[in-house]
């Protein structure tokens, strides 16, 4: 970069930050996530804390909701009275469940289901006190190398639940510093953009255990701009109840990554 174009650099990545700010602290945001609850491990339907009765669907094709008044449930804004069909929510904003502000979450995951309780008033959310980030340097941005696969491979990584479950990644994201080549095994999203799951020489001692890089969709040559100063928090250090994906073999950078977001703070 140029004198001319490091404040306009700088100035995005503060935008940057201030978005990566407002999107955790929203009502529904990662910090409002007061629980995940995995249908299998109530097979009686029965939730502590969550209205109603809630199980899988004969055909495992989705959750059978069954609820009454006197649980104060809604299903797409109207009170939940009898059985309710639901299918996968996108998130919090698409959730059809509702209980008060709360919005209840219907997740899959490899066949499996699960609630997740977005709850405003989650203690997360009130003791947040801010993301500690490493001051924005102009050497962390590279110039990126996307390498498809020829097929998308699924591997075994561990959760931050404990649980070991499949990750498809689509290709690798090569990028040089300090004159070595560094590559990230990544997954392709929906949209055409990147996920990195790394962990490098300051992870859980300087910076959290593991964090994510989301690069732009790389252009028709593979060329993608690779920003380390947007590295960020996974979901789970806002909230102990996301299941990130720890990183992939491989995806550990032989270098202390000074960039990026580093741990969320609380009172």
């Amino acid at each position: 970069m140029t004198s001319t174009t490091q404040p306009d650099a700088v100035q995005e990545w503060q935008e940057w930050r201030e978005g990566r700010l407002a999107a955790v602290t929203g009502s529904y945001g990662p910090l409002a996530l007061a629980g995940t609850y995995w249908l299998a491990d109530h097979p009686d339907g029965r939730i502590a804390g969550l209205p109603g009765r809630w199980t899988v669907a004969a055909d495992g094709a989705a959750v059978l909701l069954e609820a009454g008044p006197e649980d104060g449930l809604t299903v797409d804004g109207a009170p939940a009275a009898g059985a309710h069909r639901l299918d996968q929510d996108a998130g919090p904003a698409a959730a059809r469940v509702g209980h008060g502000a709360r919005r209840l979450v219907v997740l899959r995951r490899e066949g499996l289901w699960a609630v997740r309780d977005f709850d405003p008033g989650a203690p997360a959310r009130r003791a947040f006190a801010g993301i500690d980030a490493y001051p924005y340097e102009e050497r962390w941005v590279r110039p990126g190398l996307f390498r498809p696969y020829g097929e998308r491979r699924t591997v075994q990584v561990a959760n931050a639940d404990g649980q070991e479950r499949g990750f498809v990644l689509g290709g690798e994201l090569a990028f040089p510093l300090d004159g070595d080549e560094h590559t990230l095994q990544v997954a392709v999203e929906p949209d055409g953009s990147l996920w990195a799951v790394l962990a490098d020489a300051t992870s859980g001692t300087d910076s959290y255990r593991f964090r994510f890089l989301r690069p732009p969709a790389p252009a028709a040559d593979g060329t993608v701009p690779v920003d380390l100063n947007r590295t960020q928090l996974p979901p789970c250090a806002f909230a102990d109840h996301f299941i990130c994906p720890f990183p992939p073999p491989g995806n550990t950078l032989p270098f202390a990554l000074r960039a990026g977001e580093r741990n969320a703070l609380v009172d």
